[in-house]
């Protein structure tokens, strides 16, 4: 090649070059599923006692009964009208089936048998068993058919996340009730195995898939980033309310979570590093739950706790989750009307009044918080109604 050919050849390649770096660092950065900033509903499964129940529970002195007064509307009515996104679970072991069947404090009350499908194998959903036993969904098969068939009706929602919370601690032995059953290593295959039996692989989010080809799955989410919105919506993912020995345990077998659907509560430096949970966002873990959002974890956070902030009408806590950065922000109290019966209208809604917003600590330029969710085409807060009195 002569020096004058090979001039000219220079002289077109670089400027093409240049001008393709030049559009690689002027393209807009993809919108990731961590880019982007929900509210989620705490105990979504949780519906108060009878009134015969509560007077038993509350004349006992044995716990605070205000603490405990929130009931949930079914999860497909806070998926669909309240615009919930994340949504918490708490799982108790019941391979026989039965073991929750017969609440104590029901039969107290002289309410008569409890629900038949109690009786039937398989994971059950509640919150204190024998005496704080009712659920909108009784089984965790079938709160997740729920969260399927509104998934099913409304493909374009950004992914939904549920949190789960292992739960087996016994009562004291004064207090007559059942004795759980202990979350093992064996007996947590149950959890991903009634997952799997409702939605099919392709559409849950799992560790696998944010892993990709790196070594770790920390290494995965701060050096490649979490799945794009586009891929992700219509999808759920799992996350685990436990840390130790719970994480442990269900990592038992499956380093970094290989194979695993859920991913583990953990901590920044573990390889298994992806979700973390902070579930008070005041003080010092404001700074810090926006450093672990910025580097590219997935974080949980609380607006609310124990009706408190409800019946005050204090929204500093709330506010201060909402400005974290935390991808899933959670309440007792989604939508407005739910705290009247405290006097209040406190509630926990995005500012833009729709399902998802653009996260204020690590979202592009490019996000727009109007085009995210695409469950009810931009309806958003139109469809915001207070569950009737019979779905609460």
């Amino acid at each position: 090649m002569t020096v004058a050919r090979l001039a000219r050849l220079l002289l077109v390649a670089v400027p093409v070059a240049l001008m393709g770096a030049a559009a690689a660092a002027a393209a807009p950065r993809v919108v990731r599923l961590n880019d982007v900033q929900v509210v989620g509903s705490h105990n979504s499964y949780h519906v108060e006692p009878a009134g015969p129940e509560k007077a038993l529970r509350a004349g006992s002195g044995l716990i605070d009964e205000t603490t405990l007064e929130y009931s949930s509307a079914p999860l497909a009515w806070q998926l669909d009208r309240e615009d919930v996104r994340q949504l918490e679970l708490d799982l108790w072991v019941d391979p026989a089936g039965g073991l929750y069947a017969a609440p104590r404090l029901r039969a107290l009350a002289n309410l008569g048998p409890y629900a038949r499908a109690m009786s039937a194998p398989g994971i059950k959903v509640l919150h204190v068993q024998d005496y704080d036993y009712r659920t909108n969904c009784l089984s965790f098969v079938a709160c997740l058919r729920g969260i399927r068939g509104w998934s099913d009706a409304h493909p374009g929602h950004v992914p939904v996340a549920v949190l789960l919370e292992l739960k087996d601690l016994a009562l004291p032995p004064q207090i007559p009730a059942a004795v759980p059953l202990p979350w093992t290593t064996g007996r947590m295959a149950a959890i991903d195995r009634e997952i799997r039996s409702v939605f099919p692989r392709r559409r849950i989010i799992e560790p696998d898939d944010v892993r990709g080809g790196r070594r770790t799955l920390q290494a995965a989410v701060l050096r490649d980033g979490w799945p794009t919105l586009d891929a992700s919506r219509g999808k759920v993912l799992f996350l685990m309310d436990n840390a130790e020995p719970y994480r442990s345990r269900y990592l038992a077998g499956h380093p970094c979570l290989r194979g695993r659907v859920l991913f583990t509560n953990s901590v920044q430096g573990r390889s298994d590093a992806a979700f973390v949970e902070e579930n008070d966002p005041t003080g010092a873990n404001f700074a810090r739950i926006r450093r672990e959002v910025r580097r590219g974890y997935v974080v949980r956070t609380r607006a609310d706790e124990d009706t408190r902030e409800a019946r005050a009408d204090d929204t500093r806590r709330r506010d201060v989750a909402l400005a974290s950065g935390a991808q899933w922000v959670s309440t007792d109290y989604p939508a407005p009307g739910i705290a009247a019966r405290f006097g209040t209208g406190y509630d926990v809604r995005l500012p833009n009044n729709r399902p998802a917003r653009c996260n204020p600590v690590r979202a592009p330029r490019s996000c727009r918080s109007a085009a995210l969710d695409r469950a009810h085409a931009g309806a958003g807060a139109l469809r915001r109604a207070r569950a009737p009195a019979a779905a609460r």
